[in-house]
């Protein structure tokens, strides 16, 4: 039981720990001094949610549904499309440049913007409720639990980390040049990520 917990935050830990979407969005979150507690844990309770479904086998329910696939990804490379664009244009406007540990948007704006990169990313779907949820028929009845378990905790770990550790690099973010760099890499994560999602979707 114990292998397949560790199989799973290996797993899971692999699968987060590349820089996408939401985990652009979280560091930035926690350099600015939004609320990282509450977004981090919907972060991690969304993860394990969704792990929890893809182990429970609705992983194979979903994949067998092209339509909603489809429907999923246009969504998602649109809505990031959008965010990269707003990242691009902050590098032009200096004036929208926040220091570090200055709030921007309410926290209300936070949590529903971090909602939206969790579930409109078709990327969440496919890592967690499929992937993740696949590979857990390798093990049966406790060692299957335990397989998620280890997935979650691995989100749990990361989201964490990264919100709270975001702030160690605050002094460097206290220079306006720092911020025009984040957020010029984060409008090209978006981008790239959305390009993604089409092509797959065309072949």
């Amino acid at each position: 039981m114990s292998g397949a917990g560790l199989s799973g935050f290996l797993l899971g830990a692999s699968l987060i720990v590349a820089i996408g979407a939401q985990n652009a969005f979280l560091l930035r979150q926690g350099l600015i001094g939004g609320p990282v507690f509450v977004l981090a844990l919907i972060c991690a309770l969304s993860d394990a949610l969704l792990i929890a479904a893809g182990v429970g086998g609705f992983g194979t329910l979903v994949a067998s549904s092209p339509l909603l696939l489809e429907a999923a990804t246009l969504f998602g490379a649109a809505f990031l499309f959008v965010y990269g664009a707003l990242a691009f244009r902050r590098t032009l406007r200096p004036e929208a440049l926040k220091p570090a540990g200055e709030r921007g948007g309410t926290a209300r704006q936070a949590v529903l913007a971090c909602l939206a990169f969790t579930f409109l990313n078709p990327h969440v779907y496919l890592d967690t409720v499929l992937l993740v949820g696949s590979l857990s028929a390798q093990f049966r009845g406790w060692g299957r639990l335990a397989y998620g378990a280890g997935a979650a905790l691995a989100s749990f770990v990361w989201f964490f980390g990264l919100g709270y550790g975001a702030r160690l690099l605050a002094p460097l973010f206290a220079r306006p040049v720092a911020w025009r760099v984040l957020d010029f890499l984060i409008g090209l994560v978006m981008w790239a990520i959305a390009l993604t999602l089409l092509h797959r979707l065309a072949t």
